[in-house]
């Protein structure tokens, strides 16, 4: 395939790919598409799907939730407990993704005339996912039945101690399972290895997708029985708000429903209904109604903070209240949570980077050190896999020599996989996970066997995904066609996240009139073309690399290609956008 401009390697080392050429194209009688059709079919999205891509709608997306294994079990269950009012727990995670899930049912099940209670584990005391003591622990307390969300999957001890105790589980997931599953009253999972095909089609989901659909499939079962004959129906799409910020903060694939979540959630969103997250927006200072990229750099951090570096039941106690000054009161909490959180998560990555030289040949990085903090490790490790373009996993190690470990994957490297193969091998005491994200905990005394297990393991996945990198590319630009009206317009194929990229643009040739390091080693550029354009750049956590001291260096009269996301710039008296650099190529 040509390199698009020629660029056979660029500033950082990569050759520039258009990011899909589409066969029409080779059609003498093709016409060429507009911005958006160029963009979704980009992005997987076939002709016969085009409408429903440009305008994602629930109805558009949505299945029936019957196709799922244990779904119709689960509602039938959830039902019964409406109708006889019986006493439930959500027992959730203590991220995004678990305090949404818990949260959603929280609200829906207000909504039918029961108020559910909620459990959130102590990261540091208790660790992920359900314990034995604690689910029997909730029977005794008088829970006739509990709801694990985003957790439960590989929780084989603890719900076979619920089960031996008398205690009702159902388990809500959306993390990898083995061929055996523990002992639950249903297991609702689309990424369960027995799933129905059309259920196995949404195992992107995060596990506040999952648990809409079982909140579908219970209003059904209701509405089946005559409940709704003098009372109304609750809205589920106003909880869309919810799904949307689990979906996103969870990096959860946006394509197929996820995308009708986000698009459909945002609207939510943008009406404040949900009195917590309204005054989560405030906190977070933002101006405007939130997008989508507001959802992971802004309110999902915060929400995050309470489970990593606060209390872990600061996200479902604000999703849920109807309290506004509770409301506000949570929303500071979590905010200071967070400046904290980012205090502690400069200081370990600062320590793992130094401790990388002693991992060059190794296809994943595995850190692990006595005093780090297990609430950042997560997104250390994110950090680390973006620097060196491997999976990484981080490991907290405390007093008694056990340690907790997460990790992120890159394209192509199923990491969750790889971690129950090590957990079934005895490296690990506890282990699971997805394909882009895992977690782990392990004695310490095995983390050199357990590297080299998926060094074994993972090398030729990780060579492959990286001799295929390449920087994919959607258009090339004019410095003058980098404008508001132009990023405005790559919108309309959007939500973007994982698996659904915002467009990545290319514009020039241009030349630097002023480059220099702004913040910790952010490289901030200005550049300007030959047809009178200018364009601010910055490329974020760059100044170290060898991109970044290429342009810290090069001749202001040399001209070059740059390349990265195109952005709106509000901050000045009008609008004017501007690139977030992740490449540049020398046009000359």
């Amino acid at each position: 395939m040509n390199a698009v401009l020629n660029v056979t390697q660029s500033l950082s080392g990569q050759s520039w790919q258009w990011r899909s050429t589409s066969a029409d194209a080779r059609d003498p009688g093709f016409q060429p598409d507009d911005l958006v059709t160029q963009l979704l079919l980009a992005r997987g999205a076939t002709r016969e799907t085009l409408d429903i891509n440009k305008d994602p709608t629930i109805r558009g997306f949505m299945p029936d939730p019957s196709v799922f294994q244990d779904m119709d079990v689960a509602a039938e269950r959830l039902s019964k407990a409406v109708l006889n009012s019986d006493k439930i727990t959500v027992f959730g995670d203590y991220d995004v993704d678990g305090a949404t899930s818990a949260a959603l049912l929280i609200r829906l099940l207000r909504d039918l005339g029961l108020e559910a209670g909620y459990y959130i584990p102590d990261r540091l005391m208790e660790g992920y996912g359900p314990s034995g003591e604690a689910l029997v622990k909730l029977g005794q307390q008088g829970s006739d039945l509990v709801v694990t969300v985003d957790c439960g999957a590989m929780a084989f001890e603890a719900l076979d101690m619920a089960h031996k105790a008398g205690v009702e589980v159902i388990v809500v997931d959306h993390h990898k399972c083995a061929a055996e599953l523990p002992k639950a009253s249903a297991m609702v999972n689309p990424n369960r290895l027995d799933e129905s095909d059309a259920g196995a089609e949404h195992g992107h989901l995060a596990a506040v997708g999952i648990a809409f659909l079982l909140g579908a499939a219970l209003v059904r079962n209701l509405r089946g029985k005559g409940f709704f004959k003098d009372r109304p129906e609750p809205k589920l799409l106003e909880l869309l708000d919810i799904v949307a910020l689990g979906t996103v903060a969870d990096v959860a694939q946006l394509r197929g429903l996820n995308r009708a979540f986000v698009a459909q959630g945002l609207k939510v969103l943008a009406g404040r209904k949900n009195i917590g997250l309204s005054a989560l927006i405030d906190a977070s200072r933002l101006k405007r109604a939130p997008i989508c990229s507001d959802l992971g750099f802004a309110l999902g951090p915060r929400i995050n903070a309470g489970g990593r570096v606060g209390k872990s039941d600061l996200g479902v106690r604000l999703l849920t209240t109807q309290n506004p000054e509770e409301a506000q009161k949570i929303s500071a909490e979590l905010n200071h949570y967070n400046e904290e959180r980012r205090a502690i998560e400069a200081h370990v990555l600062e320590e793992a980077e130094a401790m990388c030289s002693s991992q060059q040949n190794q296809a994943v990085v595995v850190l692990s050190a006595k005093g780090w903090h297990p609430g950042v490790i997560g997104i250390v490790a994110g950090r680390i896999k973006e620097k060196l373009g491997r999976p990484a996993i981080i490991i907290a190690e405390d007093e008694d020599g056990i340690g907790k470990g997460s990790g992120r994957s890159i394209s192509g490297v199923d990491l969750g996989a790889a971690i129950i193969a090590a957990k079934d091998q005895g490296l690990l005491i506890a282990g699971g996970g997805h394909a882009m994200a895992a977690g782990v905990t392990i004695d310490a005394t095995k983390v050199d066997a357990f590297s080299e297990f998926l060094n074994d393991r993972l090398a030729d996945t990780v060579g492959t995904a990286q001799a295929g990198k390449a920087l994919l590319l959607d258009a090339v630009l004019s410095p003058k066609g980098v404008n508001p009206l132009f990023v405005e317009a790559m919108d309309g194929a959007g939500p973007y996240g994982m698996g659904w990229p915002a467009p990545r643009i290319a514009a020039g040739p241009v030349r630097i009139i002023k480059c220099d390091i702004v913040g910790k080693d952010h490289v901030r550029m200005i550049v300007a073309g030959d047809d009178g354009g200018s364009i601010k750049t910055i490329a974020f956590r760059a100044a170290e690399s060898d991109l970044g001291q290429a342009l810290l260096s090069a001749p202001k009269n040399r001209k070059l290609w740059i390349a990265g996301r195109a952005k709106i710039d509000d901050w000045g008296s009008r609008p004017a956008a501007e690139i977030h650099l992740e490449d540049a190529a020398w046009a000359d």
